[in-house]
């Protein structure tokens, strides 16, 4: 069997592997140099074959050209992104654009000031796209509610998007793009509530898939959107060997997570908090 490594590793959305591979080159030189260990030329045989055992394994598609677009944009919620952009990046040969909707390619500041460099701006993406990805956040995603240009930017690569998605209060931008009308979709608990406002069928599911529609909840449920939507191009083995990698296995040490399950004391305050979050949405729906 002939493995053409480089091809399988170099370019966008290689990670999954890329590191152990680039590691056994570097090795290789070492060893015909004379510099590396029998013990460390040994471990490198057995990566190198387990590699190509996980490659043999049905139901894994191992390499893609996926064109995915995550929307960067001032004040969104960083985890919402950086959650999927792990499990969307790591799918080899996958090409991953952060874009931004700023006019540069300067960081873009999420609400709690963590700065991510985006790859592109908005005029630099051509559809069509496998995935269009939207994250949330609360005064940022209404400030990206009522700019024309990033509605209209979204509008436009919806019509040929294979996959239209978001996560947490990323649905509420996707509402006001018309993107949500009739179709069951899910959102951050604080605006779940808001969906209606914007014709969609409101449904408290952690990830929600209405045809190409894939919404997910709040911020960590970004997590399970990730592997859902790799488990949706990849195949659900893909899925497994990357939820492995990142040692996905929750056992939270608080209870909680939901209004449901929360004390009741802190889920009222809490849901009262987001009272005029909701309700700027809710204008915003108009």
């Amino acid at each position: 069997m002939t493995l053409d490594r480089r091809s399988l590793l170099l370019g966008a959305g290689s990670a999954l592997f890329a590191a152990p591979f680039l590691a056994l080159e570097r090795a290789a030189a070492q060893i015909a140099a004379g510099e590396i260990s029998p013990a460390l030329a040994a471990a490198r045989k057995e990566s190198e074959l387990a590699h190509i055992e996980l490659m043999g394994i049905d139901g894994i598609k191992m390499h893609g050209d996926e064109k995915i677009a995550m929307l960067l944009y001032p004040g969104f919620t960083a985890l919402d992104l950086v959650g999927p952009h792990f499990f969307f990046a790591c799918m080899m040969g996958a090409k991953v654009d952060l874009v931004t909707t700023q006019n540069n390619l300067d960081p873009v500041a999420s609400d709690l000031q963590l700065a991510i460099a985006p790859t592109a701006k908005l005029e630099d993406i051509d559809g069509p796209l496998d995935i269009m990805f939207v994250p949330g956040g609360t005064i940022g995603t209404a400030g990206v509610m009522a700019d024309e240009r990033s509605m209209q930017w979204i509008a436009k690569q919806a019509k040929t998007a294979r996959y239209i998605t978001s996560v947490c209060t990323g649905s509420m931008i996707l509402g006001k793009a018309g993107l949500l009308k009739g179709k069951r979709a899910t959102s951050h608990w604080a605006a779940h509530a808001v969906l209606p406002d914007f014709g969609a069928i409101a449904v408290d599911e952690r990830v929600v898939v209405d045809g190409n529609l894939i919404t997910g909840a709040g911020i960590s449920a970004g997590i399970d959107f990730g592997l859902s939507i790799v488990a949706a191009l990849r195949g659900e083995k893909y899925a497994e060997a990357l939820r492995l990698q990142a040692e996905y296995a929750p056992e939270p040490p608080v209870s909680g997570g939901t209004l449901s399950d929360t004390d009741p004391a802190i889920a009222n305050a809490m849901d009262g908090m987001f009272a005029t979050v909701r309700e700027q949405f809710r204008q915003l729906a108009i």
